[in-house]
């Protein structure tokens, strides 16, 4: 240790250096935009999650929708990307390390880094129950097949995150082609009635289709898209620190946010959302997942079309699967570092089995509601020590810092209160990144910040 106070994986942690750095659309700008090409976020883009509203965020017309998912994107890029991103950026530390600051050099073993790796299995779990439940289309859509077919997909990608990740990274750089190019033909296909479109008429047959769910109002429609866009990307913003690591400078910061997530959250699930209302304005036919196979099908003509398409996505949200293995193996062999990562990622992955064979992963909105209750606070915290310190990391703080943790318990609870209270509170992850933010601040100035520790060869802005 290097004061007898920091950890070792505090003390012994090096920022990256300058030399290993690379432009904005190298690294940060394109590895973003393949997590909003996976299919799994802009399929559920025109139902907001599977909220149950009919007509999803389509309720109030295009116009509406677009502009809820332009705000969610530009929220996710400046509230809860940003700071982390030149926290990573000027530090050149990992989040496990920065976390400190906010959490403490003891709690930050905990938070944000366990968490981290924890909910990594939760997206495992995601991602196995959409890619089943597309391959499961060339097996006449068997119950059976699918289970079968979710129980090896988490465990090869396990498997493959903790042994392999570098062959896989090989692929994935051009394996987000695959989505991009399906949106760009179903685009072309329905582009055609969007003229034809009519809210009202979308609402009223979702209306019937659900047994009399009526549609959003405009506040509505905005705080589903919040709820939706924020709370996938929420576990994602937090680790704006590990990319901001590898970016040079402030611009490069911006300009990986801008174009890697505001830009493709805009096109990717802009693109699903004017899918799914020029399909209906041509049809009639009320259908609100753009990448279900039998939709894909319909669209073009033939149903050996839709299945090859959905085996496309499947494969292509393959590597994303590993990443969020090898993220959490990553983070259990830090914060774990006594226990075998095989036993560790084995149990992680024993529970992504679990929630994507009983079919819970499939509930897209209740998983993002949980990723947006976890990390809003986080990223709210993070943001008002960033500021506090003069924007720059404060450096890592002894224990369990009260402030941090406090705040992110009480940005938890109420990010999580629509779930598990039935609770109405709009835009919950946004809420739940406020609250984290205003309690932070009002607990640090209440003295409730442990102290600073020195940090040995600390980088110049965590310097006092």
């Amino acid at each position: 240790m290097s004061n007898g106070m920091l950890p070792d994986y505090v003390s012994m942690a090096k920022p990256n250096p300058a030399e290993n750095r690379a432009p904005w659309y190298k690294n940060t700008a394109p590895t973003y935009a393949g997590i909003f090409l996976w299919f799994v976020f802009w399929s559920q883009a025109p139902s907001g999650g599977g909220a149950g509203a009919a007509g999803g965020v389509l309720g109030q017309g295009i116009g509406v929708a677009l502009l809820g998912l332009v705000v969610a994107a530009l929220l996710c890029h400046f509230l809860f990307y940003l700071v982390p991103g030149l926290l990573g950026m000027k530090t050149g530390l990992p989040l496990y390390v920065v976390g400190t600051s906010t959490y403490g050099a003891q709690g930050g073993f905990l938070m944000p880094g366990f968490l981290m790796g924890v909910l990594q299995f939760g997206w495992l779990g995601v991602n196995a129950y959409f890619a089943s439940s597309a391959l499961a289309s060339l097996f006449g859509g068997s119950i059976v097949a699918q289970k079968i077919i979710a129980i090896v997909w988490v465990a090869v990608a396990a498997f493959v995150g903790l042994k392999g990740i570098q062959y896989v990274a090989k692929v994935a750089t051009f394996l987000p082609l695959i989505p991009l190019v399906i949106l760009l033909i179903m685009l072309g296909k329905t582009l055609g009635g969007i003229s034809d479109f009519n809210a009202d008429t979308l609402v009223k047959v979702g209306a019937a289709g659900s047994g009399g769910a009526g549609g959003l109002s405009f506040f509505g429609v905005m705080a589903l898209s919040i709820s939706f866009v924020v709370g996938f990307f929420a576990t994602a913003g937090a680790a704006g620190v590990d990319f901001g690591l590898n970016n040079k400078d402030e611009k490069d910061v911006q300009m990986g946010g801008l174009f890697g997530i505001a830009l493709a959250t805009i096109v990717a699930a802009g693109a699903a959302i004017l899918i799914a209302a020029g399909a209906f304005g041509a049809t009639g036919k009320y259908a609100m997942n753009p990448a279900d196979a039998g939709f894909m099908g319909d669209l073009m003509g033939s149903s050996g079309a839709g299945k090859t398409m959905a085996l496309l996505l499947a494969v292509a949200a393959f590597p994303p699967a590993c990443f969020s293995s090898f993220i959490a193996a990553n983070s259990f062999k830090t914060t774990l570092p006594k226990v075998n990562p095989f036993l560790s990622v084995g149990v992680g992955a024993a529970v992504s089995i679990i929630l994507a064979v009983t079919g819970w992963a499939g509930k897209a909105g209740d998983v993002f509601t949980v990723i947006g209750a976890s990390f809003g606070p986080v990223c709210g915290a993070m943001m008002v020590d960033y500021l506090m310190a003069g924007k720059k990391w404060a450096g890592p703080r002894a224990g369990w810092n009260l402030a941090g943790w406090i705040s992110w318990a009480a940005g938890f609870v109420v990010g999580i209160l629509p779930l598990v209270g039935k609770v109405n509170i709009p835009a919950a992850p946004l809420v739940a990144f406020i609250v984290g933010a205003v309690l932070y601040f009002v607990l640090a100035k209440a003295g409730l910040e442990s102290k600073v520790l020195v940090m040995t060869d600390a980088p110049a802005e965590a310097s006092s």
